[in-house]
């Protein structure tokens, strides 16, 4: 019988001074699990009083961003006039459809003390006829708990283990977050397409590999596998529903259609795109050359 594993993603890390962001996907190795086309994992880290994160405004197309933290506040401002402060426990979901600018800025009582930044933020491909929607955001905090002696998970996107989160999903998608205290079990839903998890903090086996720290490990499609810890983890698990089409990723724009990215990024450069009300005296310029993905700074 094969493993619980099928293929073992290890992060690029990008050193930003006071903080390591450490990028999954895309890849060479692999594209997307699920809807999932770009995953980061940020900190933890304390950076200095008076610092902060400031990522200036930029645009998206085509995808929904999702921001989920440990530990730490974000405050997220965007062209249709939202201004939320993310924090642990809520999820932040932004749709960027036929287009959207957003920004993202530690607080200023955050700065006074600080800050402290340990989290999460994923694309989520929007999937064939649902790409130009119009942009949208929400914020959540009443996900679903489930909790069982030394488990708990909470179910940041989709449905699991009998419960669904009402958070919007364009296309089959499960997230959780999961925690295990020291003797813990949980077992995997196996009904989604791709799955895969990351352990960013403690100790823990999926069935009997350990897992490393900020790995992506997919699982393989239709087993039922358990998660473990001895000493206590907490484990993210991610995927939904296998795209039948192919995605193309290009700075932060991500479409089905090569040409429609060009256009996004014509409109950028020509600043066609709309502002962001309370910050928009900057924006982050599309880099020289042949940009990958987003870049923090």
């Amino acid at each position: 019988m094969s493993g619980p594993i099928v293929q073992t993603l290890t992060p690029t890390t990008h050193d930003l001074g006071q903080f390591e962001v450490r990028r999954v996907l895309p890849s060479r190795a692999r594209t997307m699990i699920g809807p999932f086309i770009f995953v980061d994992e940020f900190g933890p880290a304390h950076l200095d009083q008076g610092a902060g994160m400031d990522v200036r405004p930029h645009p998206h197309i085509n995808l929904a961003t999702v921001t989920w933290l440990f530990e730490g506040a974000i405050d997220h401002r965007d062209s249709l006039g939202t201004f939320s402060t993310i924090r642990p426990g809520a999820v932040n979901l932004m749709t960027a459809g036929r287009g959207i600018v957003h920004s993202e800025r530690s607080p200023q009582d955050e700065r006074n003390d600080g800050p402290r930044l340990f989290g999460m933020q994923t694309w989520l491909a929007l999937p064939d006829g649902r790409e130009e929607v119009d942009p949208a955001f929400e914020t959540r905090s009443d996900l679903p708990v489930i909790e069982d002696g030394r488990a708990c998970a909470r179910i940041i996107m989709g449905e699991l283990w009998d419960e669904r989160a009402p958070t919007t999903t364009h296309s089959e998608t499960i997230y959780a977050e999961i925690d295990l205290a020291p003797g813990g079990t949980i077992p995997i839903d196996s009904e989604a397409d791709e799955r895969a998890v990351m352990l960013v903090d403690g100790q823990a086996k999926a069935d009997s590999v350990e897992l490393e720290k900020y790995r992506l490990y997919v699982l393989a499609p239709g087993r039922d596998v358990a998660l473990a810890s001895e000493k206590g983890a907490k484990v993210m698990l991610l995927g939904g529903e296998a795209f039948a089409s192919e995605r193309h990723v290009w700075w932060n724009f991500v479409s089905s259609s090569k040409d429609r990215i060009m256009q996004a990024r014509d409109d950028w450069r020509q600043e066609r795109f709309p502002s962001v009300p309370g910050d928009d005296e900057e924006r982050i310029p599309i880099p020289e050359g042949q940009p990958k993905t987003v870049s923090y700074p």
